[in-house]
């Protein structure tokens, strides 16, 4: 049925994918069509199940389908799905990430990463009145022009360069150095003194699979960036309210110039937001003269879900019916309170991630195979290399062939992977002892496997 189902999206969609790493192309063979999910389960078109670690590329922290969220849309459906004006649950969302990133005074929504992190790049010019931005050789901004420069991700699966339809003359305004090299930085800083508007990088890299950043890597990034007069931009996408309620900066004690968020702050629905501080953003209109819009930013259905999303968060319980009702959507905003503990949520999700870490480590070792994991909190990358993964360099080095047939083994027994060398497996509140368990068996019976072929 796949098959039959592949050729007919390809007759109607381009490429039959509407993302392409979903094509399966790195990992071979057609990709599989999902019907539904629940939990930490999704079954495909033909009723099979898997033990689901893609997650929807990070959102679900909760797992598919929380009752929670699911009766949460149900409610504000009834009320309307867009408006094209404010409304009060706006506010709500935009206080409770305020709260929770140090380095968020205003924001605004928008309905994706990339269009929070184009937003950004915008902003970051008119504010400093230069042109030039640098990125790290490997992170995934999105697939706005001037970000698909040595970009990971998509573009490492399909060994493309960049991407044609990029004006030279924008691409040479991205100037790209590796991660976790602050030499590198500090240098480009003084050849271009005077002409970098921002740096934007992933403080824990997702999008050339899991990268966590070096030891005094970041705080030489914003001692640099403050000398310099550059804003730091920190892609929190797939990182904000998943290495830690406040995101990565958080997790590493650093405060950025400028946020872009996304992912987790949907509830599986499209969403993204970017903010920083006062100054900068009181430069978007209508107070200052930067240009930025959008008809569905700030949908209701995308408020109404993170919202719950976060209150699940910092109230979580084994049991998805026991957690404490959310403030009514349609109610005003309530005044701030201190902010909530999120502890037992990243308690338990460092539980689960470390304890599959470890369980994918001990099978491969029992079959010999040359592994490596990078994981920083619920996001993790098995890399067959033998080698450590630092960068983007070392990410392209691993043997993607070999990846693509564990994934394929995995998938075989009901284990739903990235379909990518380059990209962060998921961890979610709604795995389970049993889930991990399982997915280590799957993974010494494939090692093995490999290690006899």
């Amino acid at each position: 049925m796949t098959s039959r189902l592949f050729q007919q999206a390809r007759r109607y969609i381009a490429g039959g994918v509407n993302s392409p790493v979903r094509a399966f192309r790195a990992v071979g063979g057609e990709p599989v069509f999902i019907r539904r999910g629940a939990g930490s389960r999704v079954w495909d078109s033909e009723g099979r199940e898997y033990i689901d670690y893609l997650g929807s590329w990070g959102p679900l922290i909760l797992g598919h389908c929380h009752p929670r969220i699911i009766a949460a849309l149900e409610e504000t459906c009834e009320a309307g799905t867009s408006f094209g004006m404010p409304t009060e649950i706006e506010t709500e969302l935009a206080r409770r990430v305020a709260e929770a990133f140090r380095a968020v005074e205003t924001l605004r929504f928008v309905n994706s990463g990339t269009e929070a992190t184009m937003s950004a790049l915008r902003l970051a010019r008119a504010f400093t009145g230069r042109e030039l931005i640098v990125k790290m050789a490997g992170c995934y901004h999105g697939h706005a022009d001037s970000l698909l420069v040595k970009a990971g991700s998509g573009v490492a699966t399909f060994g493309i360069a960049g991407s044609p339809g990029v004006p030279e003359a924008l691409a040479a305004l991205t100037l790209t150095i590796p991660f976790n090299d602050a030499g590198a930085f500090e240098k480009i800083c003084e050849n271009k003194r005077g002409e970098i508007a921002c740096v934007i990088l992933e403080a824990v890299a997702g999008n050339m699979g899991v990268i966590p950043p070096a030891r005094g890597w970041l705080e030489a990034i914003r001692e640099l960036s403050t000398r310099h007069g550059i804003l730091f931009i920190c892609d929190e996408v797939m990182t904000g309210f998943r290495v830690a309620f406040g995101g990565a900066q958080e997790r590493y004690g650093f405060t950025a110039d400028l946020v872009t968020m996304g992912k987790i702050l949907g509830g599986g629905l499209p969403v993204g937001a970017y903010g920083g501080r006062s100054d900068i953003m009181d430069q978007l209109a209508p107070d200052g003269p930067v240009y930025q819009a959008g008809t569905l930013s700030g949908n209701p259905l995308a408020m109404r879900a993170g919202i719950e999303t976060l209150e699940l968060l910092c109230s979580w319980t084994s049991s998805p019916t026991a957690s404490p009702a959310a403030p009514p959507c349609a109610s005003p905003a309530a005044a701030s309170p201190a902010r909530p503990s999120a502890a037992a949520s990243y308690d338990r999700l460092e539980a689960l991630a470390s304890g599959l870490e470890e369980g994918l480590l001990a099978a491969a070792a029992e079959a010999g195979e040359p592994v490596k994991i990078n994981r920083v909190g619920s996001m993790m990358t098995l890399f067959f290399t033998r080698h450590p993964v630092t960068d983007y360099d070392s990410a392209l080095a691993c043997d993607t062939d070999r990846f693509a047939a564990f994934f394929r083994g995995m998938l075989s027994r009901g284990v739903f992977l990235p379909p990518s060398q380059f990209e962060a497996l998921f961890v979610s509140l709604a795995h389970t002892e049993e889930d991990i368990d399982r997915t280590v068996e799957a993974a010494r019976a494939i090692l093995g496997e490999l290690r006899d072929h």
